[in-house]
């Protein structure tokens, strides 16, 4: 009997003339376990790397962000004191505050588009399961 991995010299040829019908579903079923198996095992690899990349780009992110409040904290207040020379205190906070909001709500956009452009998971594994499941309904009909 020979194996599933041998190379096949005669492609016109069965690899195994003498197995039964029965023995046949059999291989195939462990050949779909095989495929599955696998493809599950493509999945995970490519879930861990995102994974680790998404973690160690959120740590610097998170640094960033630290850095940037306080600078940001620092130059409202300057700003906001700097036009309080021009106008009273209060309207002058004021202005310093819409800006600032436009910004964040600006930057929130921004953010929100990258978060959907980063939703695609496993593109590569979604792409040959596709591929696999036509070749079994080709293989069906």
């Amino acid at each position: 009997m020979s194996t599933d991995r041998e190379v096949r010299t005669q492609p016109d040829q069965p690899i195994d003339p003498d197995l039964s019908l029965g023995e046949l579903f059999g291989r195939l079923g462990n050949d779909l376990g095989e495929l599955l198996s696998s493809q599950v095992d493509l999945a995970r690899t490519e879930l861990k790397a995102e994974a680790r990349e998404v973690g160690q780009t959120a740590g610097a992110f998170g640094a960033a962000a630290l850095l940037g409040y306080l600078a940001l904290t620092l130059a409202c207040f300057a700003a906001a004191w700097g036009l309080a020379e021009l106008m009273p205190e209060g309207l002058a906070f004021l202005i310093v505050a819409v800006v600032v909001g436009i910004v964040a709500g600006v930057l929130a956009m921004r953010g929100r588009a990258q978060l959907e452009e980063a939703r695609k998971v496993a593109p590569k594994t979604v792409g040959t399961i596709k591929e696999d499941v036509e070749w079994t309904r080709e293989q069906v009909s």
